[in-house]
């Protein structure tokens, strides 16, 4: 079959390597990393970073399952695309005994090496961290971690591309079934899988999925600091805010930085045109503050050299699982990841390539 895929982030570049793994004529069309935020005139995409965590454990048993498929891929995946991206160094949520309680439930039936830590084993173990009382863990120390979407999206395009499949660097302009048309050139296709997050209800004329705008801090450390920080899993406590934090991370800089988001009110970005001005407007430095707090609050004592923040995205559904399915003949969404799309994106790909061929996902 011949495939088009409009959107070449997490979910569109798993799609055109499963397509393309299977024999199918992919074209993978989306525009390129922006040089500078600021000055971009264009859409923008939600893997340009180096850290998004990875587990199995889960509130929600979509996402439980959909974790556990995709990191069941990753060594493959970096294998066909000879780019590294998964670092496995253990995942941790924290919260109460009901916030635990729900994990267990939603990973049922899977097999998932997870440790419950109560309130003095989470003390023992992770002395730097600070949680309030009586909260507990649930902690994976193996096939846990963070990714870099970056990465993970450049190794998914390189895979696709051994298989056959080819990448055109364009932003679409219009969508029909069959059909996608950007600003020099047109492509008919068996099928089109539209993965385009916040920007495909404008490609598609529609207003189905809602975009908020979110900021995320980072927060720069030096050798003494990582050292005591040493073994640190990715974190994510139970709170109002969703508050996540990614151990250090070497980034392109040669720094090493813990990132962490929450946003504790939600602002909709309403159309394209909204969400790229967001993405040029640099975030909300109140909102940088604010993430410092939070931040100092869970690591005690915690001695950044520097600190900067960057706007960021999320795109939900409505009853929040991803939007995957066939719109019309000729015509396929992937979108919404929910805040929780990145770990799971190669199986979301997978599910929207196998609609794409008429098979069950």
């Amino acid at each position: 079959m011949k495939i088009a895929i409009v959107g070449a982030g997490m979910i569109g570049s798993a799609a055109a390597r499963h397509l393309a793994k299977a024999g199918h004529e992919v074209t993978l069309i989306g525009p390129g990393e922006p040089a500078r935020f600021e000055t971009h005139d264009g859409a923008f995409a939600s893997h340009y970073d180096e850290g998004r965590i990875t587990r199995m454990n889960d509130r929600n048993p979509f996402y439980a399952r959909a974790a556990a498929a995709s990191i069941g891929r990753y060594r493959e995946i970096e294998a066909e695309g000879g780019v590294p991206f998964f670092t496995p160094c253990g995942a941790l949520m924290a919260g109460s005994a009901p916030y635990a309680a729900k994990i267990a439930e939603a990973t049922a039936g899977l097999e998932v090496i997870s440790e419950t830590l109560k309130a003095d084993d989470l003390r023992a173990k992770f002395p730097y961290l600070a949680f309030p009382e009586g909260y507990v863990g649930a902690y994976e120390a193996k096939d846990a971690g963070h990714i870099s979407p970056r990465n993970l999206v450049a190794g998914q395009q390189e895979a696709a591309r051994r298989h056959g499949a080819r990448r055109v660097v364009a932003e679409a302009i219009s969508i029909a079934p069959g059909r996608v048309k950007t600003s020099s050139d047109a492509f008919e296709a068996d099928e089109v899988v539209v993965a385009a997050g916040g920007w495909t209800d404008d490609l598609l004329g529609r207003d189905a999925l809602s975009v908020y705008a979110r900021t995320v801090a980072f927060h720069e450390i030096g050798p003494a600091e990582a050292e005591r920080l040493a073994g640190m899993p990715s974190l994510i406590t139970e709170s109002a805010d969703d508050i996540y934090i990614l151990p250090p991370i070497q980034y392109a800089d040669g720094k090493l930085w813990l990132k962490l988001g929450g946003d504790p009110t939600d602002d909709l970005l309403e159309g394209s045109s909204a969400i790229n001005d967001w993405y040029r407007s640099g975030g909300d430095a109140e909102r940088g503050e604010y993430l410092t707090d939070r931040i100092c609050g869970i690591i005690p004592d915690l001695a950044f050299e520097s600190r900067f923040h960057k706007p960021c995205v999320t795109t939900w559904s409505h009853d929040r699982i991803p939007e995957i399915r066939r719109l019309d003949k000729g015509l396929i969404v992937a979108a919404a990841g929910n805040g929780a799309g990145a770990k799971c994106s190669d199986e979301l790909g997978r599910m929207a390539a196998a609609i794409a061929i008429g098979e069950d996902p």
